[in-house]
């Protein structure tokens, strides 16, 4: 079959952003395309096999697109967005990838893979959100951004973080300082997504006046917890009876996320995790919702995800009642453009 060729044209808002800084994002795209790519000023022209031209346009328009709506379009985007594409999925690359939930002093977060733009939906839809995945997935930040968004727009009164402190266990009375000094060490991510995405000066003042909460999950006990958007981190390491305890502390005006890794539970003694069981304890309950997320939505170094995958197959392997996930592989042809 003859090859083809097609020209897009980018308007002069969007080339920079295209491009990427000293043509960056425009190397990623000739690596990740089957057809060839050309740039001259502000024309794409794109030659090649049929079907490679035509998913070479998809990907194209989708990146200009993404290029007008955020000047500082990057590399990982150029992959995300043609790993969505080969992937058939019905969604819009542009419009997942961005989408805003919280913005700061330039800095704006937004989900990074579809999975995660499922999860923010989740959590906008339902009173109570699982997000259960691998590390780097941003099941809590992702849960923290729209904890701060909720609490700036007045949908809740006040945030309420909590995880359980299980890695201290019998030790923890012989640690030096007060309690709060003893536990400091166990919230210390949660206080770390805080300062991300407020004002470090603005915190102390909120925590004190008690518009946040940062507390170990054995503080939850005996409360109603009205009017209030509540994380539980780590809830891989409660068990089914402080799970339950968790979840009745619910309270009119609420909301819940639970995030947790099923992979790396620390229970001591072999206890069952109350988020394995969680699941089908929960199964049909309205209004309650299960988000998954895997090695694909892994968002920091990408060498993270072929860790989790690596351990996933290693599990595998050596428990077959255990199921591993196979990663999907890019294919696709390896043919250089050229910037005319």
């Amino acid at each position: 079959m003859d090859p083809v060729t097609s020209t897009i044209v980018i308007p002069d808002a969007g080339v920079l952003p295209f491009l990427g800084s000293a043509d960056r994002n425009l190397r990623v795209l000739e690596e990740l395309l089957a057809a060839d790519v050309h740039v001259r000023g502000n024309e794409v022209r794109l030659l090649g096999e049929p079907a490679d031209v035509a998913f070479a346009e998809r990907a194209v328009t989708e990146l200009v697109a993404m290029a007008l709506r955020n000047p500082e379009l990057t590399s990982d985007g150029v992959r995300r967005t043609v790993g969505m594409l080969e992937a058939n999925t019905a969604a819009s690359p542009a419009e997942v990838l961005s989408l805003d939930i919280l913005s700061r002093r330039g800095k704006t977060i937004r989900p990074k893979t579809l999975n995660q733009k499922h999860y923010v939906d989740a959590i906008d839809t339902h009173t109570i959100v699982f997000g259960i995945g691998p590390a780097g997935t941003g099941k809590t930040y992702l849960a923290m951004a729209k904890a701060v968004h909720a609490l700036q727009s007045k949908q809740v009164s006040r945030i309420i973080l909590t995880r359980p402190a299980v890695e201290a266990g019998e030790r923890l009375g012989f640690l030096p300082g007060t309690l709060n000094e003893k536990i400091d060490p166990y919230l210390r991510p949660l206080y770390d997504a805080l300062h991300d995405m407020m004002d470090r000066e603005a915190i102390p003042k909120l925590m004190e006046a008690g518009t946040i909460e940062v507390a170990p999950l054995a503080y939850m006990r005996g409360r109603t917890l009205n009017d209030a958007f509540i994380i539980l981190d780590e809830a891989q390491n409660t068990t089914a009876e402080q799970m339950k305890m968790f979840l009745t502390r619910l309270g009119f005006g609420s909301k819940i996320v639970v995030t947790g890794d099923v992979t790396q539970v620390d229970l001591p003694g072999g206890a069952s995790s109350g988020l394995r069981v969680v699941r089908e304890i929960l199964d049909g309950v309205d209004d309650v919702h299960f988000s998954t997320l895997t090695s694909n939505d892994v968002v920091r170094h990408r060498l993270v995800s072929d860790i989790v995958d690596a351990y996933e197959r290693f599990e595998a392997e050596t428990r077959p009642e255990s199921v591993g996930h196979t990663p999907a592989h890019r294919s696709g042809g390896q043919r250089r453009g050229t910037r005319r």
